[in-house]
């Protein structure tokens, strides 16, 4: 109920503010568990992403957004709750299989799950390399995955910056489903996961319009952060 009515209370707002618009949404089912894969650029993404669509949309979220303490830590759990965020730990390995295992229950209860498999947001605005949890969601537990890409928002609120700016019209597109039947029963084979989830972002790829990184967000962070120090060094 409280997704519905923050929905209610921000449609109107951002639709007058920010006059967003979308492509492709009869392609998301209307019943039934569903994977929507997609690129994530900007803190704008949690706005923008499903306001058009009729259906409620649950993301998984690092817990961080839920453990903060004071006036600060409430609003992002009301935040964060409002917008469909289930909180989990996201530091990898055992992590990694109870994020995969929550990802699982929520589409076995024939809802919308929205992952985004670059697994951090753009730095750059650019495409990076996907991980293959998405892959072993999809052929797990067999429910379509519809590309999801968003466009403008990293330009509209990149990184480091707390408000959006305004005249720049966000937009979200989604692509035809895309057909994984071929590989079912094959959700333990690396190079299928890798193919599945390539095919995922290649889809993402077109769909956006943004330059592709074959290497993975958060190592390509890592390295801008060094290279920035680098430069300032020199300086």
């Amino acid at each position: 109920m409280f997704y519905w009515v923050v929905k209610a209370i921000l449609w109107p707002f951002l639709h007058s503010v920010f006059r967003p618009w979308a492509e492709g949404v009869d392609n998301v089912p209307k019943e039934g568990p569903v994977i929507l894969a997609g690129n994530h650029l900007s803190f704008a993404d949690h706005f923008f992403g499903a306001l058009f669509l009729p259906r409620k949309v649950i993301s998984l979220g690092k817990s961080d957004y839920f453990t903060g303490r004071g006036i600060k830590g409430i609003l992002s759990r009301a935040f964060f709750s409002g917008v469909g965020t289930v909180p989990i730990d996201r530091s990898g390995g055992k992590a990694s299989e109870a994020a995969l295992r929550t990802g699982k229950r929520i589409l076995g209860e024939g809802q919308v799950l929205a992952i985004y498999p670059e697994g951090t947001r753009s730095h750059d605005g650019r495409l990076y390399k996907g991980k293959t949890g998405v892959a072993r969601l999809a052929l797990e537990s067999r429910a379509p995955v519809i590309p999801w890409a968003m466009v403008n928002t990293f330009e509209m609120m990149p990184p480091g910056r707390l408000f959006p700016k305004l005249g720049i019209r966000p937009g979200v597109r989604f692509g035809k489903p895309l057909d994984f039947t071929r590989y079912y029963g094959m959700e333990e084979d690396r190079l299928v996961l890798r193919a599945v989830t390539d095919e995922i972002m290649y889809a993402l790829m077109e769909l956006s319009g943004q330059e592709y990184v074959d290497k993975y967000a958060a190592s390509a962070k890592v390295e801008a952060a060094r290279l920035a120090k680098e430069n300032r060094g020199r300086g």
